[in-house]
């Protein structure tokens, strides 16, 4: 998995290569500004995910996030920032990204995260993300989310969902998460009943 970090922060970035790289399966490049991030996309192989920092140089705020979605040809290209204001996520996914990554998470949820979105799947911190509406049929539920949906109502552990989706558990977990949070559910038992009763699966 090739990832492209882009921070103009020395410490930041090589710690956060040396976690991934330590992890596993990630092939991660470094670069200190946007004019770079946007010299290495062109230059290619594709990245399977491009992370920008928010206040780097060549940026301009929201300007630049929306230069990298545009270069990256469809590949996804995630927000990293230090401060999280109240919108900031949802301004981030109308600019075509696929998240937003606080830099105060922990370690673990970081590659989490990263995985899940060089997956093609969109990541924003549960207490950053709108609450759907706790009624109707739709509760604004991805395909992906449907999938593992049906899985908890059919009784499945993260272990077999994963399996069966082709996913890795870590991605699953997140999935119950953004569910639950969604469909207003205490647990992911609770997530299949209003599923069952709503009719969602």
């Amino acid at each position: 998995m090739r990832i492209l970090i882009a921070d103009d922060h020395d410490l930041l970035r090589d710690v956060l290569r040396s976690y991934l790289e330590a992890e596993g399966g990630f092939e991660v490049e470094t670069v200190a500004d946007l004019p770079l991030a946007l010299a290495a996309m062109e230059r290619g192989p594709p990245h399977d995910l491009v992370l920008l920092d928010y206040s780097m140089p060549g940026m301009d705020g929201f300007d630049g996030l929306e230069r990298a979605v545009a270069a990256a040809a469809g590949r996804p290209v995630a927000l990293m920032s230090g401060l999280a204001p109240a919108g900031v996520a949802d301004r981030v996914l109308a600019c075509g990204a696929a998240g937003f990554l606080p830099k105060t998470l922990p370690a673990r949820s970081v590659v989490n995260a990263i995985r899940f979105m060089a997956a093609g799947e969109t990541y924003v911190p549960l207490d950053l993300a709108r609450p759907a509406p706790a009624a109707g049929n739709e509760a604004n539920l991805s395909p992906r989310e449907r999938q593992v949906l049906a899985g908890l109502c059919a009784g499945h552990a993260n272990k077999e969902i994963a399996r069966q989706l082709d996913l890795r558990e870590p991605t699953i977990k997140l999935h119950v998460k953004l569910i639950c949070r969604k469909l207003g559910a205490r647990n992911r038992t609770h997530a299949a009943m209003i599923a069952r009763e709503r009719q969602l699966v």
